[in-house]
């Protein structure tokens, strides 16, 4: 899920930031642009852990600007099938819930909840069992199994299943 790994980006800085915090402004830069992406292959990029190498710049002809071929480490989560994770349900519909684990969303549909628990309206939405033990609103936590993802250029979505043993509801809200 939470991978520590090696990226390479190319990072333009324009000549007004040439001096003794150039590298200061390349760190700078560098997190500004990649921190709390996503990549389609690598997964939410985190955190930038440290630029390990800039690369001599090469001056672009015409602006001045310096070209920087950056190697860096960062912190990068990527959602597997199978995995189990804590997640907090954001909203609760008759057709299951969503849920956030960080910046990944998980869907869970009502097909993949467990039969006892049935969805009910008559406070708000949620999904209870019958004798009202157990809640899923929004702001619980639940346990669940990725039982799919799909990934796209900029963003990750998975499904989720709460329909096996050891999993479900971890706590309601207060």
């Amino acid at each position: 899920m939470f991978y520590l790994i090696e990226l390479y980006k190319e990072l333009e800085v324009h000549p007004r930031f040439f001096g003794p915090k150039l590298r200061e402004e390349i760190e700078r830069r560098l997190r500004q642009e990649v921190e709390g992406t996503c990549n389609g292959r690598y997964g939410f990029i985190l955190s930038v852990m440290g630029v390990l190498d800039t690369g001599k710049g090469l001056i672009r002809e015409g602006s001045g600007s310096a070209v920087f071929n950056l190697k860096y480490k960062c912190i990068c989560m990527k959602p597997f099938k199978g995995q189990v994770m804590d997640v907090v349900v954001t909203s609760v519909n008759k057709m299951g819930f969503f849920a956030e684990a960080g910046p990944l969303q998980v869907f869970v549909s009502n097909h993949l909840i467990p039969e006892g628990f049935e969805f009910n309206t008559a406070h708000e939405p949620c999904y209870q069992t019958a004798d009202g033990e157990q809640k899923i609103v929004p702001g619980s936590e639940v346990r669940l199994r990725i039982v799919g993802t799909r990934v796209d250029a900029s963003d990750i979505f998975a499904v989720g299943s709460i329909k096996e043993d050891y999993l479900g509801v971890v706590s309601a809200p207060l």
